[in-house]
């Protein structure tokens, strides 16, 4: 089982609260899901890092970007997405650790986790369906058995589209597998064995599937260069500030908004046993770190929409 100093070790810029919020909620979709043993839970740790910047950005960053603007109805794209109404991009953005986009697919998670999460859209990014999602998308995309041979490169084109910051999810690849003891074939001392594979788990689905990909016209690149400038310009001097400024206006006009998208497929297949474990996990682990958050002030969202 994942513990605190795992997931510390492997995610650094974590701050201490959200980590202790965050765990229950991880710990327990890993184990419904499977992602069981090191070399799984060490793959779907490390691209989850990744898209999320260490679990930090649970939203897509709005700007709204040429792409962005695309959510919206008429375009080909937002009829993908299944968003009918104008708002629909912005309303159904990416939520959590593998974001999911767009009307047709809330509504379809919505659905597996027996939540109204058209109607709410804003419970995708709370943990307790947010890591849901990001399980389940990696379960039924056959990841877990990628894990297994060690195709990070698939899994990742299966989460991405392509071979998006390959360097830094492999960063976090090797962090984790040192962390959690990857070359050894043991289990991951999760109390319940591994399931048999079953309908109630769904069937692994193919990247090729019909189903309509969602977009994230915002991913973990461009975030981290969104926060490294901010950085760079609230400690500078102004002189400093006009070189950071000039430099970034001549990174955007050399490079489209458009470059700066990241897309990915999302397809699920869950039976009704999925359902209600998955609600009735989500609301244990809910119920013990409901009292510590209240007590505590919440940190600042990170992935404020803008």
């Amino acid at each position: 089982m994942l513990t605190d100093s795992d997931l510390q070790q492997i995610m650094p810029k974590l701050p201490q609260a959200k980590r202790q919020l965050f765990l229950p909620f991880l710990n327990k979709v890993m184990e419904i899901y499977e992602i069981d043993t090191p070399l799984r839970a060490s793959a779907f740790l490390a691209q989850i890092a990744h898209e999320s910047a260490e679990l930090r950005f649970m939203e897509e960053i709005w700007g709204p970007t040429a792409q962005q603007k695309r959510y919206d109805p008429p375009s080909d794209l937002a009829k993908r997405l299944g968003n009918t109404q104008p708002g629909d991009g912005f309303r159904f953005r990416g939520r959590g650790p593998i974001q999911i986009t767009g009307r047709a697919n809330y509504k379809k998670y919505g659905d597996l986790l027996g939540v109204d999460l058209v109607g709410n859209p804003d419970l995708a990014s709370t943990p307790q369906f947010a890591f849901s999602t990001a399980a389940l998308f990696w379960k039924n995309n056959g990841l877990n058995e990628l894990a297994d041979v060690q195709d990070f490169i698939t899994i990742t084109r299966r989460i991405n589209g392509g071979l998006n910051g390959l360097q830094d999810r492999q960063k976090y690849y090797a962090i984790a597998k040192n962390v959690l003891g990857a070359d050894e074939p043991a289990g991951f001392g999760f109390a319940a064995a591994p399931a048999t594979r079953s309908a109630t788990r769904g069937a692994p689905v193919s990247s090729q599937s019909s189903v309509p990909p969602p977009s994230l016209p915002r991913g973990q690149e461009a975030i981290e260069e969104e926060v490294e400038s901010a950085s760079a310009t609230d400690t500078a001097s102004p002189d400093e500030k006009k070189a950071v400024a000039k430099k970034k206006s001549t990174r955007v006009a050399k490079k489209p908004a458009q470059k700066l998208v990241s897309k990915k497929r999302v397809t699920l297949g869950a039976g009704k046993a999925a359902k209600k474990a998955v609600k009735k996990t989500a609301k244990k682990a809910l119920g013990k770190t409901a009292g510590k958050a209240a007590k505590k002030p919440a940190s600042k969202k990170s992935g404020k929409s803008r």
